[in-house]
């Protein structure tokens, strides 16, 4: 047992944190539990050193290393809790098809219980399938033996190419974004609506993908190259797991819908390259600050986040922090897809516009949350008085959020993008969230630059960047 007895005073929860959302008080921010451990830690607690590594494909794994309390020693259950928590973080932060954990007390107590909760009828059943949908093999949980914690680096360049006539687009939930561009000027941008989720016929999406193009098309003398972002996890330009195609049946998505850009590819006969819709963001944020380091986050019908390094390129890691935890709180609100609670996507997207304006009292269009969304954004301007706390919680709870991206990400530049972070409420959002990082994180916050580009940026940005992606051939 711990040298000092086991009450709430001890607990991991027990945080003492400076700003408070107000429609979501019990928001707990696991960047504070983090810090509490510690601070078990260095009164004296037995402390348990962790190795997790993660293996997406053979050849391409990495390591995290995590110092927690002993969980023999916790009665509470809260440090396996923690410990899932931060698994569950690095598995959509950086993908895995095979976790190894090792524990310094030689235990393998850790890894058999966390390979139960994501077994196929555990709790992360939905982790697990989407795992093995991203890399092609059942997810594996096993003990790492001590000599097996070499990492390899397959982090690349990407995009930045602007020579030519190009096209480049950027698919989302709500709204399908094009951009004609001719040696990195735009000469046509657009949003065309659309709702894509409820549609289970592939042929749907390819027509009206190619509908688009052609628009773009038609504003230049020719297409050089087309470049694309998608939501969802993307793997050499090929949809392995995406929300946009969630209604069309598994056989016919690794029919027509993995294949989809390849095949457009061919159509048009130039080059054709599509990247995570995140990591686009990155790019854009990259060009536009003329900056490397830089953790892109596009809020808009999920949470799509993107991370270019000090170097300028891409890990291949997933950055999908819409599924990754951010609140503590086991009552946290309940993500729809996965069924898991506290994910980014509920504070960080329009769906959490809808969660905080429907606390706030505000009664909501039955339409999508693109539509709640501008709804809200039209009471705000209009000066209703509860719209305000809704984008001052979401700022909130993105600083306690940037401090725990902190622990997993080496970035200097935030660049936050997306229909949510568009009038006044963006503006909100970046004012909280600075806030929070210099009081809670002030080692942070001397490094991390937030910006809030331009409304036309935050809305055609990523299908500019996207369209850099290919290289002209010689």
């Amino acid at each position: 047992m711990f040298p000092y007895p086991m009450g709430d005073h001890y607990s991991l929860t027990d945080i003492r944190a400076r700003f408070t959302p107000t429609l979501d008080p019990d928001f707990q921010p696991l960047s504070l539990v983090l810090r509490q451990a510690r601070k078990q830690i260095s009164e004296g607690a037995p402390a348990v050193e962790l190795t997790i590594l993660l293996e997406r494909l053979p050849g391409d794994r990495s390591v995290h290393c995590l110092t927690v309390p002993d969980p023999a020693s916790d009665d509470s259950g809260e440090v396996l809790r923690l410990v899932e928590r931060v698994c569950k973080f690095l598995l959509w932060q950086q993908g895995a098809s095979r976790i190894g954990v090792h524990s310094s007390c030689g235990s393998d107590r850790l890894a058999k219980r966390l390979a139960k909760i994501y077994s196929t009828d555990g709790d992360r059943a939905f982790d697990a399938d989407m795992m093995q949908r991203a890399f092609g093999r059942p997810l594996v949980i096993e003990p790492l033996s001590s000599g097996e914690v070499d990492a390899t680096d397959t982090a690349k360049a990407i995009g930045g190419h602007l020579d030519g006539c190009r096209i480049g687009f950027d698919l989302g939930a709500s709204d399908y974004k094009l951009a004609a561009v001719r040696d990195g000027k735009p000469v046509f941008t657009t949003e065309i609506p659309w709702d894509p989720r409820v549609e289970a016929d592939p042929n749907w999406h390819r027509t009206k993908i190619n509908e688009g193009l052609k628009l773009a098309a038609e504003k230049l003398p020719r297409v050089d190259a087309i470049g694309g972002s998608s939501a969802g996890i993307i793997v050499d330009s090929k949809p392995r797991v995406a929300s946009l195609f969630r209604s069309v049946p598994d056989e016919l998505f690794a029919e027509k819908v993995r294949p989809i850009f390849r095949n457009l590819g061919a159509e048009w006969g130039v080059p054709f390259e599509v990247a995570n819709d995140g990591d686009v963001t990155a790019l854009a944020g990259a060009m536009s600050l003329k900056k490397n380091g830089v953790l892109g986050l596009a809020m808009g019908s999920s949470q799509a986040v993107g991370f270019l390094d000090q170097q300028g390129r891409i890990t291949g890691w997933l950055n999908e922090l819409a599924f990754a935890p951010v609140d503590f709180h086991p009552a946290g609100p309940v993500d729809e897809w996965s069924g898991d609670v506290g994910c980014g996507v509920q504070y960080f997207s329009q769906q959490g516009v809808a969660r905080l304006a429907k606390l706030a009292g505000i009664e909501l269009p039955d339409a999508h949350p693109a539509v709640q969304l501008k709804h809200v954004q039209e009471l705000h301007d209009a000066g209703d008085e509860r719209v305000p706390a809704i984008f001052d919680d979401i700022g909130i709870c993105l600083g306690y959020a940037l401090g725990l991206h902190g622990e997993f990400y080496d970035y200097s530049q935030l660049l936050a993008l997306g229909r949510v972070t568009s009038g006044h409420g963006g503006e909100q959002i970046v004012v909280k969230a600075e806030a929070v990082l210099s009081a809670e994180f002030p080692e942070l916050a001397t490094k991390v630059t937030l910006q809030l580009p331009d409304e036309k940026s935050k809305r055609v940005g990523q299908a500019v960047a996207a369209a850099s992606l290919p290289k002209l051939v010689a």
